[in-house]
């Protein structure tokens, strides 16, 4: 079969997703540009043409597919309403029982930029965005009297953390049915709409009421 002839930009995009695929499915050490390239049909040389390298092939694909989270997280944000319902929205949206990142992706990526200098410098800089936006917003809703909060890099940095850490844990150690995880999805989500209220300063009842 013929294949299309693509531009650059949509031949990046190809193999982007390809290796966030293989990625995922390998984890980070094991997977090969020659795997990347087996699963596009194309040759070993093309990969190599776009990312020189595998480090370089690895911190790209993590920087595209941070890319269109945060796009997704500062949609959450600028919506029109309260900045109490924009918060809960993006965190609950991000924490490992919503729809956000595949997590075993960012375990993957955050266990292997100990080692590989560009991809730690691709996680530091998604990691100052995420804790940005969030401030930013908490910030937002302080001004407006909608909550109390006098450190909002603090409290985006606590919150973040937490959700961090559960899915860590819910990644890690969930096995399925016949393993099912130290601490439910439902359990998980009540600690997450805690640590909000505590760091806003209100009741979980006046948080959990912005959703009804």
């Amino acid at each position: 079969m013929t294949r299309v002839r693509l531009s650059v930009a949509e031949r990046r995009e190809e193999l982007l997703t390809a290796a966030i695929e293989q990625i995922e499915a390998r984890g980070v050490a094991a997977v090969r540009i020659a795997d990347v390239a087996s699963a596009l049909g194309v040759s070993n040389a093309l990969v190599l043409y776009h990312f020189s390298t595998k480090e370089k092939l690895v911190a790209a694909a993590f920087a595209h597919a941070a890319e269109s989270d945060l796009a997704h997280l500062r949609k959450l944000l600028g919506r029109r309403t309260t900045a109490l319902k924009r918060l809960r929205a993006a965190v609950r949206w991000y924490a490992p029982t919503g729809q956000a990142k595949g997590w075993r992706l960012w375990i993957e990526g955050w266990a292997a930029a100990l080692r590989e200098p560009a991809l730690r410098e691709v996680t530091r800089d998604l990691d100052r965005q995420w804790k940005a936006a969030l401030a930013e917003v908490v910030a937002e809703g302080v001004a407006a009297g909608e909550f109390t909060c006098s450190d909002p890099m603090g409290a985006a940095l606590r919150i973040t953390a937490l959700l961090d850490g559960l899915a860590v844990q819910l990644t890690s150690y969930d096995g399925g049915r016949a393993r099912p995880a130290a601490v439910s999805r439902a359990r998980m989500l009540e600690w997450v709409d805690e640590a909000l209220a505590r760091e806003l300063g209100l009741e979980r009842a006046e948080l959990t009421a912005v959703g009804r």
